[in-house]
């Protein structure tokens, strides 16, 4: 029994500790996440292509009910021509391996300049560590509510 119980606890040790440090990549690629999350869309609103630093080189834009959206000259076009708005993104799950690719799964909420709710939805977006830090590589959003 006594040896049962050292087993026991030993795992439960092991089990925290790699758990603890496999969850420091994570956490940091949150952390850098939620930064450029809360900037987002202020850079959208300033119509300047200040917004293509939040994404990679490659990225592709996946926009409810549209075709999706590739290369930095059709992200430009695309945020150009947007609503000023505010976007305010909560974090629901974030997994991979903290080190290279990131999948965050959010939901938005998004606001006129004067704080009235417009929209709100949902976000998938796969991250990639690039020598830049995070950058989104794949961002798809949609509407909880029927299209207009």
């Amino acid at each position: 029994m006594k040896q049962l119980l050292i087993v026991s606890l030993l795992t439960f040790v092991f089990v925290v500790a790699n758990g603890q440090s496999e969850d420091q990549p994570l956490k940091a690629a949150r952390k850098a996440i939620e930064a450029s999350n809360a900037i987002y869309s202020d850079l959208a609103n300033k119509n300047d292509g200040s917004i293509l630093t939040r994404y990679t080189d490659d990225a592709c834009l996946y926009p409810p009910n549209a075709a999706p959206v590739r290369g930095k000259d059709n992200l430009a076009n695309f945020f150009k021509g947007g609503p000023k708005v505010h976007c305010k993104f909560t974090i629901q799950h974030l997994y991979g391996d903290g080190q290279t690719f990131v999948t965050e799964e959010s939901y938005y909420e998004m606001t006129d300049l004067k704080g009235n709710k417009v929209d709100d939805g949902k976000v998938i977006v796969i991250w990639k560590k690039t020598a830049n830090g995070w950058k989104m590589h794949r961002d798809m959003f949609s509407s909880n509510h029927p299209a207009k």
